[in-house]
């Protein structure tokens, strides 16, 4: 485990299936610091939608969506049988609900709508109020916490990202194709860019992870070392 002397806010951008949550996971457990899955954030709200039937034909009903968002409360609890956090919509675990191909066909059209994002935003700055945080996304380190005294952004080559995420969703009994996988990679990837809402790209002062062809337990050390250089005693 690693003692800073002060606390810190990490955070932790980049493309999807780049491994964020993972690497901001094991970053929080080695600090014993507080983990903020944003992304998790936006599908549930996207799963809410789904169920709600506000998304037809890839477009959601933006009027209805920003009228019942005060009706989403959204929190993390970490569950010691699996040891991991899982996240919960108005007291309902959707840890696993969330992580479909459909909940990801359809996150960018809800993530770019512009009260959505406001209003995850304000959640998530309340969060980080007392520091001692890690938290991942696609726009902490330039939009929630441009402030953050350590920024990282992640990055790996989308044929490689898509294989991650079919071998998870494999894992997990989902059988798409690895073709419908990788369209979906290319498109997340294309839409996070340019939406209008806080897009996805690089702070200035975050530092470039590629782990196209590095493993996880590298690139923990990795930035593990680069704490310990910048923060450790």
């Amino acid at each position: 485990m690693i003692t800073l002397k002060n606390k810190i806010i990490i955070a932790i951008d980049g493309y999807s299936s780049c491994g964020k949550s993972t690497l901001a996971k094991s970053l929080a457990k080695e600090l014993n610091y507080a983990y903020v899955d944003t992304g998790a954030m936006y599908r549930a709200v996207t799963l809410f939608c789904m169920k709600n039937d506000l998304i037809k034909n890839r477009v959601a009903d933006t009027i209805e969506i920003e009228r019942i968002l005060e009706k989403i409360n959204i929190t993390f609890k970490f569950n010691p049988a699996n040891q991991r956090n899982e996240t919960y919509l108005n007291n309902e675990n959707i840890e696993d609900k969330i992580r479909t191909i459909e909940v990801s066909d359809n996150v960018s059209i809800i993530s770019k709508i512009a009260t959505v994002r406001k209003k995850m935003v304000i959640l998530q700055k309340e969060m980080g109020k007392n520091k001692g945080l890690v938290m991942d996304g696609r726009d902490i380190g330039t939009v929630v916490f441009p402030e953050a005294e350590l920024k990282f952004f992640m990055t790996a080559d989308p044929y490689v990202r898509a294989s991650r995420r079919h071998k998870e969703l494999l894992d997990n009994g989902d059988n798409n194709s690895f073709e419908v996988v990788f369209e979906n990679v290319k498109q997340r990837d294309y839409l996070d860019e340019n939406r209008e809402e806080s897009p996805l790209k690089k702070a200035p002062d975050s530092i470039i992870l590629d782990n196209t062809n590095v493993t996880q337990e590298e690139q923990l050390k990795r930035v593990i070392d680069i704490i310990n250089d910048r923060f450790g005693d």
